[in-house]
């Protein structure tokens, strides 16, 4: 338990969860290198395990603190928000990184490729099918997340829990939908800087939208035990912020990559 202090800042106690979760992140990606090479899961299964339950176990602390023993001040949830505000513009920057590469290739197709954008012997996806679909989701699961916010704002519990279980299925559907998409490719991603390209960008939005499923999901089993208020809710915020920002990259995607690339 924290001792009584003469300011509204939080300085959190020892917590094992920090030093957990970098090693078993270095863990799981070491032991992915294992799986793409040797086609052995069995590390990478047991790493994501220990990922998963240090994760449970660190938002478990962090709940705790923030409803049971009221230490997220208003000046710790002010920062708090700043945090997640930077962590977003990092994401940004990271995206378009990808948005950069395709950019580059794709005005500025070289001779290895048949100076030719989409390269040679590639079949791009048709935009209007699947994809489409997916942007059509995507924006009513950004609809049904501020109807959400809204809900939580006015204190309506039954409505706050409906719209955020529907935001979870959208996300749920948007990702088995891509899943698909990716079965069904007719190029991989060693087909040419198209496949790499395409895959990178499109693979790491789909693994935001599975981190802001589970985000949205774990704000879902705090309103069902009470732990949102009108005036203190940023967990709830936070994971909202996050689905927005994952709307408007795939927004990006779908218009750069799938329509105006091929």
């Amino acid at each position: 338990m924290m001792s009584h202090s003469n300011h509204s800042f939080h300085l959190v106690n020892y917590s094992p969860w920090p030093l957990i979760g970098a090693l078993s992140t270095m863990t799981l990606l070491s032991s992915m290198i294992k799986w793409f090479h040797n086609f052995n899961s069995t590390y990478l299964l047991f790493s994501l395990l220990i990922v998963l339950m240090t994760s449970y176990q660190w938002w478990r602390d962090i709940s705790r603190e923030s409803t049971f023993q009221g230490i997220h001040s208003y000046s710790v949830s002010n920062n708090m928000r700043w945090g997640m505000i930077l962590f977003i513009i990092s994401e940004i920057f990271f995206f378009i990184s990808f948005f950069w590469t395709f950019l580059h290739s794709s005005l500025s197709p070289n001779i290895e490729i048949g100076s030719n954008w989409p390269p040679m012997n590639i079949t791009p996806f048709n935009p209007f099918q699947i994809p489409l679909l997916n942007s059509l989701i995507l924006i009513s699961s950004g609809v049904s997340v501020t109807w959400s916010h809204h809900s939580i704002l006015n204190n309506n519990h039954t409505q706050m829990i409906f719209s955020l279980s529907l935001t979870i299925i959208l996300g749920m559907y948007f990702s088995l939908l891509q899943l698909y998409e990716y079965m069904m490719a007719p190029f991989s991603m060693s087909d040419s800087i198209y496949g790499s390209t395409f895959f990178i960008a499109t693979g790491f939005h789909g693994l935001h939208v599975i981190i802001g499923t589970i985000f949205l999901t774990i704000n879902l089993f705090r309103q069902m035990n009470n732990h949102f208020s009108s005036f203190h809710h940023f967990g709830f915020e936070a994971a909202a912020w996050y689905w927005h920002f994952v709307d408007v990259v795939w927004l990006i995607l779908f218009i750069l990559i799938y329509w105006w690339g091929n």
